[in-house]
């Protein structure tokens, strides 16, 4: 009961005081409304790369360099490290090429094939192979053989025997076509026993078709592999390096925008302890100059029965006042701010330019309020060590 006297009387204190008062709102909103727009930017920069990447599976596969020999176990247990999200194995790349010719017998198109499965980070699932004789197309290739999705195809895969060329031909269903943005190669997705069979044909045998064949002996010089996530890229990069297997990866981009996430937060709090520095010290002078303009009253409330707590909470109060009003009109001209700079930098859809999530908010009104706290402390120290009779001297 006391202490919410006390601040109904702080309350009536503040308000008398308006212009004083403004000044110190305005003062603390110089301070925070700056911060605020800073760190918006920094957070809202640094997510939208991240996100970027994290969406792009190109930034996130890891492609063997050279020749290797990797046998199915081999490969399931890469599809069973946490760090995986896809992986499937490769034939040699000499052999994964076909030669495809449309329906109205146009002129082939030389297009090289890719092994696909399900969980495949550039195949949407409903565009998935669901048969054997289902494939996707890359959109220039469909483009090049003007083509689309459910129409069928004429592939042919050739090879040299005693000096004589020979072609075996298979009808192909296109599934569907890949955005650009997937694939800006001339390419066509398959399943792996289409890339096996033609591999094997290649290799001299007689067709096999591409049914699945069960051939636990085989061995495959290469894989396609997707990390699960940015961090995983690094992880799987020093995998294959202790194994002596020479990958490629996007982990130099991955470890830029680490790296500028880093710096930008150093920034941040250089700027934001100089800042708030600032602010503390003009906080502290300001309550103890409201203390001793406030000398006599507060010796009032004394005599009047009020204890040193009910007046360190007078003081602590009127600093809490600012700190609030300060916040909430540093939140507002934060939220103008961050309305032009996202529409200034028009960024795609779902991205922002400078943004604050609600935890933000709610870290700046506990610093804020923290911070007028240790600031009020002073004065509050000042306060207490008033006596009743003092403010009754007319010296």
């Amino acid at each position: 009961m006391r202490l919410a006297l006390m601040a109904l009387l702080a309350w009536h204190d503040y308000r008398a005081e308006v212009r004083l008062s403004v000044c110190a709102v305005l003062a603390l909103v110089a301070v925070l409304a700056p911060l605020l727009v800073l760190f918006g930017l920094k957070f809202g920069l640094v997510t939208t790369l991240t996100e970027r990447l994290e969406r792009d599976p190109a930034v996130r596969e890891v492609v063997p360099m050279g020749g290797g020999r990797f046998s199915a176990q081999a490969i399931a247990e890469l599809a069973a490290r946490p760090e995986v999200a896809f992986v499937v194995p490769r034939t040699r790349q000499i052999a994964a090429t076909a030669d495809l010719y449309p329906d109205s017998a146009g002129q082939a198109l030389t297009v090289e094939m890719i092994p696909t499965a399900a969980g495949d980070p550039l195949v949407a699932p409903a565009l998935l192979p669901q048969a054997p004789d289902q494939v996707l197309l890359s959109q220039r290739a469909a483009e090049k053989l003007g083509v689309q999705g459910g129409d069928v195809l004429s592939a042919a895969f050739g090879r040299q025997v005693g000096g004589r060329q020979e072609y075996q031909r298979t009808r192909l269903r296109v599934q569907g076509v890949l955005p650009l943005a997937a694939f800006p190669r001339d390419a066509l997705f398959a399943p792996l026993a289409l890339l096996e069979a033609a591999e094997d044909y290649r290799d001299g045998q007689a067709w096999p078709g591409y049914e699945p064949q069960v051939n636990t002996a085989r061995v495959y010089p290469g894989f396609r592999l997707y990390a699960a996530d940015l961090d995983g890229v690094e992880r799987l990069r020093r995998y294959f390096a202790e194994r002596q297997l020479e990958v490629a990866t996007q982990a130099g981009v991955i470890a830029q925008v680490r790296s500028l996430s880093h710096n930008l937060t150093l920034v941040f709090w250089v700027i934001a302890s100089l800042a708030l520095a600032g602010a503390f010290a003009a906080m502290t002078a300001s309550a103890l100059a409201a203390v001793e303009r406030k000398r006599r009253a507060l010796s009032v409330l004394r005599l009047l029965g009020f204890s040193t707590g009910a007046l360190i909470a007078f003081v602590v109060l009127q600093a809490l006042y600012t700190g609030v009003f300060g916040l909430l009109l540093a939140w507002g001209l934060y939220g103008m701010a961050e309305t032009g700079l996202n529409r200034l930098f028009a960024p795609a859809t779902g991205e922002y330019a400078c943004r604050l999530l609600p935890s933000h908010y709610l870290l700046a009104l506990l610093l804020t309020l923290l911070c007028c706290l240790l600031a009020a402390a002073s004065g509050g120290w000042r306060a207490a060590r008033i006596e009743a009779s003092e403010g009754l001297r007319d010296v």
